[in-house]
């Protein structure tokens, strides 16, 4: 984190930079759009296993490209408590690889790719670039568990 250079909106109205990201245990995983059927499954998931990542002192955080009040109705709507960091102009998404060249149906396009990526003391110690929306919670807390 500490060569990523960004200012972002957080859904709490807070706006975060890589300084806010530092020290400590963190997860930052990336979505292609808010209330979309798998997207919702994943913060859903997140969001059920918010305890269990405090017990641990992992922070997590999400992020879209998508409007702050966009994050803010999805939040609220699905009774999120973590943040959704708002990136329209890709300055972390680009930076640490989810925003990238995406294949549908032999279409090619730029889009989000659902990845995740684990933070300690600033340093990437783990990322899935091919994240499953279902499970990907779940493994997130299995690795900080296991390391």
């Amino acid at each position: 984190m500490n060569e990523f250079k960004f200012t972002l909106l957080g859904s709490d109205g807070k706006t975060y930079t890589q300084n806010d990201f530092k020290t400590g245990k963190v997860v930052i995983y990336a979505y292609p759009k808010d209330a979309t059927p798998g997207c919702t499954i994943q913060a859903n998931q997140f969001e059920e296993l918010k305890p269990e990542f405090e017990k641990l002192g992992v922070r997590v955080f999400g992020i879209s490209a998508d409007s702050d009040e966009s994050h803010q109705k999805f939040c609220n709507k699905q009774g999120l408590s973590f943040v959704l960091l708002s990136d329209p102009e890709k300055q972390l998404l680009e930076p640490i690889g989810a925003w990238r060249e995406k294949v549908n149906f032999g279409k090619r396009y730029m889009g989000i790719a659902r990845s995740t990526y684990l933070f300690k003391d600033g340093e990437l110690v783990k990322q899935w670039k091919a994240a499953r929306a279902k499970d990907n919670a779940e493994r997130v807390l299995t690795w900080w568990q296991e390391n």
